[in-house]
């Protein structure tokens, strides 16, 4: 008997081992750095090497080899890869000097480095977390209980540069609100010439103190999180500069106005950067600093009346010291150079990839479905993908590596340009799907709302009437309707069992422009599922085989929030909903991402109110499943089981499932995660057949 599509997803981690990413080029071109696993069936992803001359790819890391047992992972570890949402194992990341000789990464808690192709085990203090080596290749700096440290290449010297003054104090690593909200995955920054580092330090004292219990194991003592929920204190961050004696000069600029560090940038280009952001979200500061004394100097500043957006690459100097930015500007999240805008009132710039001579960046034009690669400078953007996908990709030199995603094909296809021109490929071998989506697109209504349609394999227009699914993610940060196959393998595999598939990208989106974006300011709940309900009703028109009177939807994360609101507030459209680790009560997440949409709870207490859910249990009319991971220190469980208590003294009959030892992440293991969707399609069919209750 063959495998079924559930247990393969779940065992190739959504049909994505086996393929390659994390780019590292060296900047004369000759060699790419990246991970890979062995097959599509490996969760250890070994490093590679490219030879681009030859095409040759080889080896340089193989966890199994190295390690000669089983990897094991610190708390710390841990925590840095849900925030990424990373479930591979082996080597996660890699960091690499200039000339990408000296490569590291941390693999079982300890330092590794290749050095001219030489991998050897470093002898440091243990855990390590976020292992980088000096731009010169001579040192490597990495963190350890929270300390800052380094150690030269050849394993001499360790030492700590900064130590925690309490258990409360950290140095080097970023907070929980940088790396789940502001996507700063690090704390720390070295110089150009490899003497000093950037070094932010942080104090959780304030924060209040939350505790994750495991229930299913009473026995185990709680896990103690500081958790900065909306309207409460934040981490207290400053930020110093380093050098390899230990000495430290802090850094001055006014964190009670700007606490948020929003990331750092040290480059030859210019003086370090760092960018600072008020509590409100609606000032963006970047400031220069004078290594020898700490004082800062402002270079640039954005305003806004709702938000600054953060966006991933800027700020950063050109090679010849012009500052890079990214503003909201005439309609549009624009390129700038300088004072000069490079892109037009057109183009959506996602993130900035690369800076140089010139910026390697991607970017949506009029089809927010597909992201491309541009390359601009002051005369200008070059759109260096062409065909219809979603692209990224890595630069060095002259050399450009481009990772394509595609509707016509399974996993992304990775080619190596030089100067625009194809000159080689690096080897991508995922597992193909047993199922190929089968997706009409359609744009929709005076917004213009990008929207996918999925109908069993082998369906015919016309043959009868099906159930429909409606499956949202809906809120900000993230698309669903994307010009890739791999978006809808799960999709399909849904529409298979007999529903027809709505997917819908409404307003707050990303791709569409900063006026889009701001729709939901103040308003999440009455804009995100107008938008849903929207696209349904004129879909319907179009599509005369959606059964209207059997809609159910499901989502997870904000779509759990989305679809838990839709069961309790429009019941005359959805008839049942499953609500995976859905927001319940805003006033219970965090501060950066909730205070950035609906504003300080304090200050705007009804905005709160109208927007979370404990208030609308009465209302619930549709049949209502929620799911909830016990282990999840993002939308912690308490969501789920206040909203199920709310309903509980509304006399609300509804369904609560709770997932023992599961994050954020829905369940990896094979069997699990196969009767994890077949429990719910089931529940689907027997709620929709049961109707309202």
């Amino acid at each position: 008997m063959s495998d079924s599509f559930l247990r393969m997803q779940a065992r190739t981690q959504r049909f994505t081992l086996g393929s390659p990413r994390q780019f590292a080029v060296s900047p004369d071109g000759a060699r790419v750095l990246f991970l890979r696993s062995a097959s599509g069936e490996d969760r250890s992803h070994q490093l590679w090497q490219l030879d681009v001359a030859t095409g040759q790819e080889s080896v340089l890391a193989d966890p199994a080899a190295l390690l000669g047992g089983d990897e094991e992972l610190s708390p710390e570890e841990r925590a840095r890869r849900e925030r990424a949402r990373e479930q591979a194992a082996g080597v996660v990341g890699l960091a690499t000097d200039a000339d990408a000789r000296v490569v590291a990464f941390a693999l079982s808690g300890k330092v590794f480095v290749a050095v001219d192709g030489q991998v050897r085990a470093l002898e440091t203090a243990t855990p390590v977390v976020d292992p980088r080596p000096d731009p010169t290749g001579q040192h490597v700096a990495y963190v350890s209980a929270n300390a800052m440290r380094v150690i030269a290449v050849d394993g001499s010297g360790d030492r700590a540069l900064a130590e925690p003054e309490t258990e409360e104090h950290a140095c080097g690593v970023a907070e929980f609100i940088a790396a789940e909200e502001m996507d700063r995955s690090r704390g720390y920054w070295w110089s150009p010439d490899g003497t000093r580092l950037l070094v932010s330090f942080t104090d959780r004292t304030p924060v209040q103190r939350w505790y994750i219990a495991d229930p299913a194991n009473p026995g185990t003592e709680p896990t103690k999180v500081a958790y900065p929920a909306a309207g409460t204190p934040n981490v207290v961050t400053t930020v110093g500069v380093v050098d390899l004696d230990g000495n430290r000069v802090d850094v001055d600029w006014d964190n009670e106005a700007l606490p948020y560090l929003v990331t750092a940038h040290w480059s030859a280009g210019g003086p370090p950067l760092i960018a600072v952001q008020s509590r409100d979200q609606r000032t963006i500061q970047v400031r220069s600093i004078d290594p020898a004394t700490g004082a800062t100097e402002l270079v640039f500043e954005q305003t806004d009346d709702t938000w600054v957006d953060i966006v991933p690459g800027v700020p950063a100097w050109t090679a010849d010291g012009q500052l890079v930015t990214v503003q909201a500007l005439d309609g549009a999240y624009r390129l700038v150079i300088g004072d000069k805008a490079v892109t037009g009132d057109t183009t959506q710039v996602r993130s900035v990839l690369d800076v140089g001579e010139d910026v390697l960046f991607t970017a949506s034009l009029d089809d927010p479905r597909q992201i491309h690669v541009f390359t601009g400078d002051t005369g200008g953007a070059v759109q260096v993908s062409t065909a219809d996908g979603v692209h990224g990709g890595a630069r060095g030199g002259n050399v450009t590596v481009l990772s394509s995603w595609s509707l016509d094909y399974s996993g992304p296809r990775v080619r190596v340009l030089r100067d625009g021109a194809d000159v080689g490929t690096i080897r991508s071998e995922p597992v193909q799907p047993p199922l190929t989506p089968n997706v009409r697109f359609a744009t929709v209504g005076e917004r213009a709302l990008r929207t996918a349609v999925l109908y069993p394999t082998g369906h015919q227009p016309g043959s009868g009437k099906l159930p429909v699914l409606v499956s949202p993610y809906g809120g900000p940060h993230a698309q669903m309707v994307l010009a890739s196959r791999n978006a809808y393998l799960t999709s399909q595999w849904f529409a298979d069992q007999g529903f027809a598939v709505v997917i819908t990208d409404g307003r707050g989106t990303p791709g569409r422009g900063p006026a889009w974006d701001r729709e939901i300011h103040h308003n999440f709940a009455s804009v995100t599922l107008k938008d849903q309900i929207d696209a349904l009703q004129a879909l319907a028109d179009s599509h005369p085989d959606l059964d209207m009177d059997r809609v159910a939807i499901r989502g997870w994360s904000y779509g759990g929030y989305l679809s838990a609101l839709a069961a309790m507030r429009r019941p005359d459209v959805f008839h049942a909903a499953i609500a995976g680790a859905p927001v319940t009560d805003w006033t219970l997440y965090d501060t950066h991402y909730t205070e950035r949409y609906l504003g300080h709870p304090d200050e705007e207490p009804e905005v709160y109110k109208r927007n979370s859910l404990m208030d609308d249990a009465d209302n619930l009319r549709a049949r209502l499943m929620i799911i909830h991971g016990l282990a999840d220190d993002n939308v912690v469980v308490a969501h789920g089981l206040r909203l199920s208590a709310a309903l509980t003294a509304a006399g609300k009959p509804h369904a609560l499932v709770p997932l023992v030892a599961v994050t954020h992440m829905t369940p990896q293991d094979e069997q699990t995660a196969e009767n994890f969707l077949m429990m719910q399609v089931r529940w689907l069919f027997e709620a929709l057949d049961r109707g309202q209750s």
